[in-house]
């Protein structure tokens, strides 16, 4: 699932595109994918799970830069999504409906595993990151981007969850410290963390503040809507 919908889950289609349309969505997921593409670093040849793709638009660009892409959603609808982006983009990605917390992959079948926004709608979010590393190959890595718990927009979108909003109701926005104590509890070694949109969520704020990123993602992970996580399988892990 991506940054974007606040509207109910039957509604998750056009809610993503209305995001995508907007520039608060634009700039949001610019800086978000480019986070997540520099904690990836090179893909040529690389054969990548992408864990709960959505509409597809970070699985395309792993394609895109010679990945060999699988991509794994809960939802059909996403996943119909994703396909037609795919093919008009003349990308070749393998699209599967399934289970963040039982993936139907064999053991150390990934040299990739990337999931965004994903533990914050997944009940057991520990069992989830334990089948992500049982995918991966030793050596591997693992890259996560989540909502950041400490933020403005988690504020709000906790509010919106109270307000009846099915999407947001039961989301878990987490810590960075939080992050990093499920990713070492599956026994992988975190090689970086690193906070990003420290806007409100607003387009005029976008458009003005996200130049200011960056340097407030050298400072803190606190006040970030978004928090990325590297990690890498160590070769004698078991």
């Amino acid at each position: 699932m991506a940054n974007a919908p606040a509207a109910d889950l039957a509604s998750l289609p056009a809610a993503y595109q209305a995001w995508r349309a907007s520039d608060l969505g634009r700039i949001t997921d610019g800086i978000e994918e480019e986070l997540i593409l520099e904690l990836i670093g090179p893909l040529q040849g690389n054969r990548v799970l992408d864990v709960g793709c959505g509409d597809g638009v970070l699985s395309v660009e792993l394609s895109r830069q010679g990945a060999h892409v699988t991509a794994l959603d809960a939802d059909s609808r996403m996943l119909d999504v994703a396909r037609d982006r795919a093919d008009s983009a003349h990308a070749s990605i393998t699209f599967i409906e399934g289970n963040a917390r039982s993936l139907p992959f064999a053991d150390n079948s990934f040299d990739v595993v990337v999931a965004v926004t994903v533990l914050c709608f997944v009940a057991d979010a520990e069992s989830a990151v334990r089948e992500m590393v049982r995918v991966l190959r030793p050596g591997g890595r693992l890259v996560m981007g989540e909502l950041g718990r400490h933020s403005i927009w988690a504020a709000k979108r906790r509010l919106s969850g109270w307000l009846g909003s099915r999407t947001w109701r039961g989301a878990i926005f987490r810590s960075a410290g939080e992050l990093k104590r499920i990713v070492t509890s599956a026994k992988l070694r975190v090689t970086a963390v690193q906070g990003a949109i420290y806007y409100p969520p607003s387009n005029l704020c976008a458009r003005w503040l996200a130049p200011l990123d960056r340097y407030l993602a050298a400072v803190a992970t606190t006040g970030a809507a978004f928090i990325a996580i590297a990690a890498s399988k160590p070769a004698e892990h078991s």
